[in-house]
């Protein structure tokens, strides 16, 4: 008669099978992800950190699997998550505006697409309309005034909401559909406090932010924004 497993092994077997199932849903169906930087503002600030639904695009899916699963394309308006088509290690977060096909046209920082202008206010801020006066900063060329250009298939236009103060497809151009990585789901946590950079400064650093935001966390969480869906 063979013996009992031991509780030690029993724990053991039951955090493996736990780790496994939390790997396979970071990969495929949601992943977390934090903001860094403003140029989705006032949709997401700095600090806020998201779920990220990695299952709602699968892979072109057909037949059964397409009337089955909830797959879907991107489509416009849809916040997504992707790797930087100039720096793919980077994760952006941006609004897809428009899909392959579309033609692309900003005339005095009034988006139009397929000709027609986009009354998107109730999302999309400037901020800041300064270009610099008399000099104008090459970044800046194309933040206000740009296009005509049509999007090529398989491929996304993202801009930032903070139309001002965001480096997205009017810079480094469109998004190619294997670079989305999901769509923005659902603010879990907001945090006020300092947030980090993701660049890795030193083990001194990394336990003075942990320990900064573990005496912060109920004074500068922002707790209105718990748990808020995003759109």
């Amino acid at each position: 008669m063979e013996g009992k497993p031991s509780v030690w092994r029993e724990y053991l077997e039951a955090l493996i099978i736990a780790a496994v199932f939390l790997l396979f849903t970071e990969t495929f169906v949601v992943q977390t992800f934090y903001i860094p930087s403003g140029s989705m503002e006032d949709t997401l600030l700095i600090g806020d950190h998201l779920f990220v639904n990695r299952f709602i695009y699968g892979s072109s899916p057909t037949g059964v699997e397409k009337t089955a699963l909830p797959f879907r394309n991107v489509r416009r308006g849809d916040i997504v998550i992707f790797r930087s088509p100039e720096s793919p290690e980077l994760d952006l977060v941006k609004r897809c505006v428009a899909v392959g096909g579309d033609t692309v046209q900003v005339i005095n920082a009034q988006l139009y697409i397929n000709g027609k202008a986009v009354h998107d206010s109730s999302y999309a801020l400037h901020k800041n309309p300064d270009t610099g006066g008399f000099y104008v900063d090459p970044r800046m060329r194309f933040r206000d005034n740009y296009g005509p250009y049509t999007v090529p298939p398989g491929h996304y236009f993202c801009m930032g909401d903070n139309r001002d103060n965001s480096y997205d497809s009017r810079f480094w151009g469109t998004v190619p559909a294997h670079l989305v990585k999901g769509r923005a789901l659902l603010i879990y946590w907001s945090y006020g406090g300092k947030t980090s950079t993701g660049q890795w400064e030193g083990v001194g650093a990394k336990a003075r932010d942990l320990l900064e935001t573990a005496f912060g966390f109920f004074s500068k969480t922002r707790w209105e924004r718990t748990f808020r869906l995003i759109r």
